[in-house]
């Protein structure tokens, strides 16, 4: 029908060939090589005559040759062509390898090039992201070499191969059952596999296997039940039917996608068609014989006058035929036997004309080096009907001039098959890993199939189908699902917040009591209770823990450089001197009462310089290590973005550790010595002693001190901060209460016991009248 409605077409078109008739033979291939060598000889010899060379009563002159759509077969005839030099144009482009050199022009391919293909199946599979698929391939060198070519190509781009199976080939009546079950193990595997995509590299012959498939199905051997698939037919294939299958049931193709040769709209071949009658003046040969395969009839045989059974009138319509038997409309290798026609035709008329003008085309043909032509491919969907017709709807295109994104397809055109309810199908060996999980291949299986296992802790899959989790920069951290990183927030101790706030408090109200009792005994500083604890210690004492309070400010608030150098070194200095403080009023007491003794050599260490020289002795050892500290390992600001991993904690580097649990040392050995030389001087007579008070405030003060380093080492961020605060207010405190609380309450409450008449005798808490 196709060179029928061509070669009508060009030998009414005056421009063309003027005087000159184009027609034509059809020699069937058989789909079998030697077939075509024998059929290909006989072109080239007298009619029916196998005499090669031998053309002198030949009554028609082939002028070129339009081959069919295997490649093998193409080359096959073109190596015969090329003898004696006759054009050839084929509707495949395989590589023609060492038969195509360039000095034969006479071999164009009618299709683009098949790498193109490829690209396009592949775009195809990567836009609807399917990565496990199935293929089937025909059992010959060319399914070979696709096999070698796609398999590479697909699983650079992270498509699997759930199966590659090869299509059933049939020769002979006695390979029948062979065949049968080649074809119920290939329906076992497609139907029974996870792949809900099928790309199926065959030719036009592959469709009338194919159409087999839903009748395998109630076979015994066949346990796989029918279901939904997504085929991808090459666009070496086109939608055949034989004559006893143009009534069977085609669901099983309905939604495919097809990559066809890209075909023009020619709206006079419909009109060809329909005015084709077998009884008409211009029938071919071709005709009679289609038309009783077609509709099943048998026209009246016009030598014996025989009527059949089911006549044939000659007024039967093409259009009522199944479109899976015969179209209306020109398919994809129809167009390109079209455009082979008319580039034969122009050929001829350039070669019989002197007058070598542009004659009017459609459009411009052009091929590249290899012959191909320089086209792209429409991506066709199949919808079917409910009189098994096929609708070709093309819902895209593969564009040869634009490698990197040679896919253009319009999702919300395509029709898929009923068994997926019109929502676009998945074709995965593992459904997609959320985001916060990684993909974790199973061993022994291909790439494509993995599990899905969580993050661990610390790092994120911010994407689907994420080989590896990654960590978040230093500055942010993984949410609760692990699937994006959140900023983290800037922190420090900072007045604003409750506990900086309550530690604030809590330091200034010490600090306002210390003064309270600084300025208490200053205003007493002539009455016994004063005067008998050594006014200048108690002063001392007293300055040093009202500064011990005020420290704890250096450690509230956004830590700064001046800050970090002073803090930790300005409280190791002043609780020295406090507890230094503490040392010297009880070695006091010890010494007093000892050179009391007769003949005691201790009256000679007697006096305020003994005291004075306790604390700034003690004092000045500890200024020692802090200056070297500050020389060698000064503090500075820094972040921690690691401690607590929702924080960026803003916090002074201490510099050197050793040198920080130095001063922490030297503190407790200070306190230690106080509490042993009080311990010692507890039974005293009470009218001189204090050592029971200071005995109980260097308990607090070690206790909170030894509680302090394992609750500092166990926190973290700002409250370590805390955490130090905390033991300077309580530790001090602790010192404040213990030593001053007794002497206050005689002050205010009992005053009567603090005058010179209670001088001979005890006084409660301690102390001496005189």
């Amino acid at each position: 029908m196709y060179l029928s409605f061509q070669c009508s077409e060009i030998n009414e078109n005056t421009q063309i060939l003027p005087n000159l008739t184009l027609g034509f033979n059809i020699y069937d291939s058989y789909n079998n090589a030697d077939r075509t060598h024998h059929a290909t000889m006989l072109l080239l010899s007298a009619q029916e005559r196998l005499v090669p060379n031998y053309v002198c009563d030949m009554q028609s002159n082939p002028v070129a040759v339009i081959g069919g759509l295997d490649s093998q077969i193409s080359l096959h005839v073109a190596a015969l062509l090329d003898i004696y030099k006759t054009p050839q144009s084929a509707n495949n482009c395989h590589s023609v390898g060492s038969f195509y050199t360039g000095s034969f022009r006479g071999f164009l391919q009618m299709v683009p090039q098949e790498a193109l293909q490829y690209r396009g199946i592949l775009s195809l599979f990567l836009h609807f992201r399917w990565t496990w698929i199935g293929m089937l391939i025909m059992d010959d060198e060319n399914g070979e070499k696709i096999v070698q070519t796609l398999v590479p190509q697909f699983s650079q781009n992270h498509v699997c191969f759930a199966f590659i199976e090869k299509l059933p080939t049939f020769k002979f009546i006695t390979d029948f059952s062979a065949m049968l079950q080649q074809g119920e193990n290939m329906y076992n595997q497609i139907m029974s596999s996870k792949a809900n995509a099928l790309v199926v590299y065959g030719d036009s012959y592959s469709l009338v296997l194919l159409r087999w498939l839903p009748y395998l199905s109630s076979m015994k051997n066949v346990s796989a039940e029918p279901r939904g698939i997504v085929w991808i037919m090459a666009a070496q294939m086109e939608f055949t039917s034989l004559v006893y299958q143009r009534n069977w049931d085609a669901s099983i193709f309905d939604g495919a996608l097809s990559l066809t040769i890209h075909s023009g709209d020619l709206p006079r071949f419909k009109a060809f068609l329909q005015g084709r009658n077998p009884s008409g003046t211009e029938a071919d040969g071709f005709i009679r014989d289609f038309w009783q395969q077609a509709f099943g009839c048998k026209f009246t045989d016009q030598v014996t006058g025989t009527e059949e059974e089911t006549p044939c009138t000659g007024d039967e319509k093409l259009e009522s035929l199944p479109g899976s038997f015969f179209e209306m409309s020109m398919t994809g290798h129809s167009y390109s036997v079209y455009n082979a026609v008319y580039a034969v035709a122009h050929a001829l008329h350039a070669m019989s004309s002197s007058n070598l003008k542009q004659r009017e085309r459609t459009h411009k043909v052009s091929f590249d080096q290899s012959g191909c032509l320089i086209t792209g491919f429409d991506v066709l969907n199949w919808v079917l009907s409910s009189n098994q017709t096929f609708h070709r709807v093309k819902v895209g295109r593969v564009d040869p001039q634009d490698p990197e994104q040679a896919l253009l397809i319009h999702d919300e055109a395509i029709t898929w098959h009923l068994w997926f309810n019109q929502v676009q199908p998945l074709s995965v060996c593992t459904v997609s890993c959320h985001p916060g999980t990684s993909k974790q291949v199973k061993e022994g299986e291909p790439f494509c199939c993995y599990n899905c296992i969580p993050c661990p802790e610390g790092k994120i899959a911010e994407h689907e189908d994420m080989d590896d989790c990654q960590k978040c920069e230093d500055k942010s951290y993984p949410n609760k699902d692990q699937d994006y990183c959140i900023p983290k927030t800037i922190t420090f101790l900072f007045y604003k917040e409750p506990l900086g706030l309550s530690l604030a408090f809590f330091g200034l109200f010490s600090s306002l009591t210390t003064a309270l009792v600084l300025g208490l005994f200053v205003k007493h500083h002539d009455t016994p209770i004063v005067i008998a604890n050594n006014r200048s210690l108690t002063y001392t004492l007293l300055i040093s823990l009202l500064l011990c309070f005020l420290c704890v400010f250096l450690f509230i608030g956004q830590p700064k450089k001046v800050t970090c150098l002073l803090r930790q070194t300005t409280f190791g200095i002043i609780f020295s001197v406090a507890v230094s403080c503490v040392l010297a009023k009880t070695m006091t007491v010890v010494l007093a009462f000892m050179a009391t003794k007769p003949g005691s050599r201790m009256r000679k260490w007697m006096g305020k310089r003994l005291a004075s020289s306790i604390v700034f002795s003690c004092s000045l050892l500890q200024t020692g290590i802090c200056t070297v500290w500050l020389a060698m390992y000064p503090s500075y600001p820094d972040v921690d973005v690691h401690t607590v991993p929702e924080e960026i904690v803003q916090e002074c580097n201490e510099g050197s550790v050793t040198m920080f649990y130095c001063v922490l040392g030297y503190l407790g050995f200070l306190a230690t010595a106080s509490f042993m030389v009080a311990f010692f001087a507890r039974k005293l007579p009470d009218s001189f002693n204090e050592a029971k008070f200071i005995t109980f405030s260097m308990l607090v003060f070690c206790s909170v001190w030894l509680s302090f380093v394992p609750t500092y080492l166990s926190t973290k961020g700002k409250h370590m901060v805390a955490v130090e605060i905390f033991s300077i207010l309580a530790s001090s405190a602790g010192l404040l209460g213990c030593i001053f609380s007794p002497k206050c309450y005689v002050i205010l409450i009992r005053p009567e016991l603090n005058s010179r008449e209670q001088q001979p005798g005890r006084l409660p808490f301690g102390g001496q009248g005189r």
